[in-house]
């Protein structure tokens, strides 16, 4: 860092000279977090602007102040507040709740600034009894009963059982009332009832106590028992969504904000239920909440997500804690941009206090743009004459002509073939070969990414000719068809939702199934003992009649995409068509979405949504703006995926180097540097094939064939198998462990395959010996092959030493030293 220098504003400051680079001028960079105290605050700010009550209604009160900072800081707990009708509405830590009907002021006052708030409550019309769905299930969740932990576990808690988070009111209604005998309540003496002598710990329970006698929620339930138990009100608007304010800030370390929760109902009303909700984090490391609501920062920077529950509906405060240093809008105009990606890239990295890595060299480039398009290094006459070129335009030149080289499309078909690559034992060899082929093919034409969905999802034919039949054959029922597509091309894990509502996401078993009954019509025939375990051919076809069924109530469900109203198709037709229809549409909330965060994690090893299939409002992109414009230009451009990887790699974002700054060493997903990640099994086999110029053999490949050639991953490799290769047992799609472990290391360390490389007498070691060049030629081109760039001074001299030891074998030195860089991070590592 530089120097240290005094603002006029007394703030303790330092020049920025040794950031990266690229920046050319002095940056400011703030380092203690005293702006608030060294200019003025603007006014408070309450939130709602107004306050509308029912009877008995309560509503959280926030107070935020900006800072010159920009940042915003909770004085909701500092606050005193004054309601000038008690006899309306009083008001306890920022709690305001209603006492009476008609008109009054919330007066509130922070270090000698005033705001006053109107207060209206109101008088309730119609039935005024409590509701179980609407007041009593809140209460439950809120209490933790609901919980997968509790009450709503598969097979529930001591006999008994909730749905999770009361995704089911009816099955919720009948356990409460009606199950046991109705012991649970007694409505005679309500104080009696089981539903309140268990959790206020008057009788054992296992799960502790889940409420006081007396207080709010003790009594709803007590006077719903007293009322009767009403299931539902006559009327009774329905819960359309939740919001939570503030949904998106930047906050100090160390900071606190009250979050608020409001419910809106399908009679357009509105109501407080901040204290009826449940509140988690994404990263409890950048900030935690409390069962209240109330958000507390840590002292990391970085960005969480807290998640909100109320009633299945799920809402999300996004929450961003900045680095101290701050850097002025001039520093981010200048940084390099290539295209959007980098616009959208700097404008987070601004709101995090982050900057991007240095642009990597020439030589780090070349390497990963060849291990990411075609799973290969650079030739060392490639390197060099890359090395050597001046042309500005020459990494755009590279990246055009891998993306042209006939080894991207068997590599990128490996890596897809990861989703759909089925297992031999249940589906035949050529069945496995027909799906493996079709797949290299689309790839290797460039086939729109939308056509080759389609291709998929209306499979006709049989198994041995048509590709994408193959997977009908080993998904044999629509509920894992649902499973495999729904996470495959929509990005959605549906698993859950086949047996209960999803723990964490909005989806019911209703929507698996209305998603499943896509699928009823289609039909299978082949020949074969027991299909699929035969290696006969099937024939998948379409044919009415076919229905799926809802498995707790039974109801025949009609054909509904995610997040939409059932479809209708015409007679005749497969419904499968009707979902190829909705699923490829440019504005498909997913479909586009989800591959493109798919591709993104290629390139970068994590997904903008991480995991790369895992999108539900619990798991935040950590860029959406940046999702949302690739998926829009992804489809604009009729889904090119090599137009996509074209403008990823040409981003400066994807050229920045792996060697981080002093803002960024503690990023691990905002992609201000570039992320360190391990060679993928087949990737690290072929290039080692490649270093060492000694090749493998496969069963029913020819002899020159790459591991990304394979078309099933029952292989007998030691190092494929050490470096991640799915198990062949395994449904698709896999997962596969990208990471390093001690297993690896070991295994090359001491690898008879690999020293039998090194010394393959017609291998790179015996070749560059035989040219009879100086062993400084040597050590440079082993350099060149196996890191893309030429030997430091000192790795050259240490190499060269080898050479000179009294009595060493030239061949003998040369694979020592192929085997040193081999076992090298730098080697294993994609950087």
């Amino acid at each position: 860092m530089g120097g240290i220098v005094f603002s006029e504003l007394g703030m303790l400051c330092v020049s920025a000279s040794g950031l990266p680079g690229w920046i050319g001028v002095t940056v400011l960079v703030c380092l203690a977090g005293s702006v608030s105290r060294a200019v003025d605050p603007e006014p408070i700010v309450v939130f709602p602007a107004e306050i509308n009550l029912m009877p008995k209604g309560q509503q959280q009160v926030v107070v935020r102040q900006r800072l010159s900072t920009g940042l915003t800081v909770d004085r909701t707990r500092e606050a005193v507040y004054v309601s000038s009708d008690p006899a309306v509405a009083v008001v306890e830590q920022g709690v305001v709740r209603a006492r009476g009907t008609g008109l009054a002021k919330l007066r509130v006052e922070v270090a000698e600034q005033v705001v006053n708030v109107d207060l209206f409550v109101g008088t309730k019309m119609g039935d005024s009894r409590l509701s179980f769905v609407r007041d009593v299930l809140p209460v439950l969740g809120r209490a933790g009963c609901a919980a997968g932990d509790c009450h709503a576990k598969p097979k529930g808690q001591n006999g008994f059982s909730l749905s999770v988070f009361s995704f089911d009111p009816v099955a919720d209604y009948r356990e409460v009332v009606k199950d046991e005998r109705g012991r649970r309540v007694f409505p005679a003496f309500p104080a009696e009832s089981l539903l309140l002598k268990k959790p206020t710990l008057r009788v054992e329970h296992e799960g502790g106590r889940r409420l006081e006698s007396g207080s709010l929620f003790y009594q709803i339930i007590h006077d719903w028992i007293a009322q009767g138990m009403l299931y539902r009100l006559p009327d009774e608007p329905a819960l359309k969504s939740i919001t939570v304010f503030p949904r998106e800030q930047r906050y100090t370390k160390s900071a606190t904000q009250q979050l608020v929760v409001t419910a809106r109902f399908t009679d357009r009303t509105v109501r407080d239920v901040t204290h009826l909700s449940a509140f988690s984090s994404s990263n409890k490391e950048i900030a935690e909440v409390n069962p209240d609501g109330l958000v507390r920062t840590g002292m990391v920077s970085g960005e969480g997500v807290v998640v909100v529950r109320y009633m299945g509906e799920v809402a999300q405060a996004r929450i961003t804690v900045p680095s101290n240093r701050r850097y002025n809008d001039g520093v981010y105009a200048a940084l390099p941009r290539n295209n959007f990606i980098d616009d959208l890239a700097y404008s987070r990295f601004q709101k995090l206090g982050l900057l991007p890595s240095d642009r990597c060299s020439d030589s780090e480039f070349m390497r990963r743009a060849f291990i990411d398009t075609i799973g290969l290094l650079p030739e060392p006459s490639e390197v060099r004459r890359f090395l050597a070129n001046p042309s500005p335009g020459k990494r755009a030149k590279l990246i055009d002509r891998l993306l042209d080289d006939p080894a991207y499309a068997d590599t990128w078909a490996n890596r897809w073939g990861d989703l759909f690559r089925p297992n031999i034992a249940r589906v035949g060899l050529k069945s496995a070969y027909t799906i493996d082929n079709w797949i290299r093919e689309c790839f290797a034409t460039n086939k729109p990414y939308d056509k080759m969905v389609r291709e998929i999802l209306t499979a006709k034919g049989s198994t041995h000719r048509v590709g994408p039949t193959v997977i009908y054959r080993t998904r044999r029922e629509p509920a894992t068809l649902t499973t495999l597509f729904s996470q495959a091309f929509l990005g959605v894990r549906m698993d859950c939702a086949r047996c209960h509502h999803h723990p964490n996401e909005r989806w019911s078993q209703q929507d698996f199934y209305q998603f499943a009954a896509f699928f009823a019509e289609t039909k299978r025939k082949g020949t074969g003992i027991s299909p699929p375990i035969s290696a006969g051919t099937q024939y998948i076809y379409h044919a009415p009649g076919g229905t799926v069924r809802h498995p707790v109530s039974n109801e025949v469900m009609q054909p509904a995409p995610l997040a939409g109203e059932p479809l209708a198709t015409a007679s005749g037709v497969d419904p499968r068509e009707t979902l190829a229809d909705w699923m490829l549409k440019p504005d498909n909330p997913f479909f586009a979405r989800a591959m493109v965060n798919r591709v993104w994690g290629q390139f970068f090893g994590r997904g903008i949504v991480h995991p790369v299939d895992d999108f539900r409002a619990t798991n935040p992109a950590t860029n959406p703006p940046l999702l949302d414009t690739l998926a829009a230009d992804f489809a604009k451009k009729g889904f090119d995926l090599k137009h996509l990887m074209r403008r990823i790699m040409n981003s400066h974002l994807y050229q920045i180097s792996s060697i981080p700054n002093k803002t960024n060493v503690r990023d691990t997903r905002s992609f201000s540097r570039f992320y360190r990640r391990i060679l993928s099994a087949e990737n690290l086999h072929d290039i080692i094939v490649q270093v060492t110029g000694s090749g493998s053999r496969y069963n029913n490949l020819r002899g020159d064939a790459r591991a990304v050639e394979l078309w099933t991953t029952i292989m007998d490799s030691p190092l494929l198998d050490s470096f991640g290769l799915p198990n062949p047992s395994r449904n698709c799609p896999v997962e596969r462990d990208a990471r390093p472990s001690m297993v690896q290391a070991l295994h090359l360390m001491n690898s008879d395959s690999l020293q039998a490389k090194l010394e393959d007498k017609s291998g790179r070691a015996a070749r560059l010996v035989q040219l009879n060049i100086a062993s400084g030629e040597i050590v440079d081109d082993l350099y060149l092959m196996a890191y893309s760039r030429w030997p430091s001074a000192e790795e050259k001299a240490m190499a060269m030493a080898a050479f000179a030891v009294e009595g060493a074998k030239r061949q003998q030195v040369v694979e020592d030293i192929m085997w040193v860089l081999i076992n090298s991070a730098e080697f294993v590592f994609n950087h």
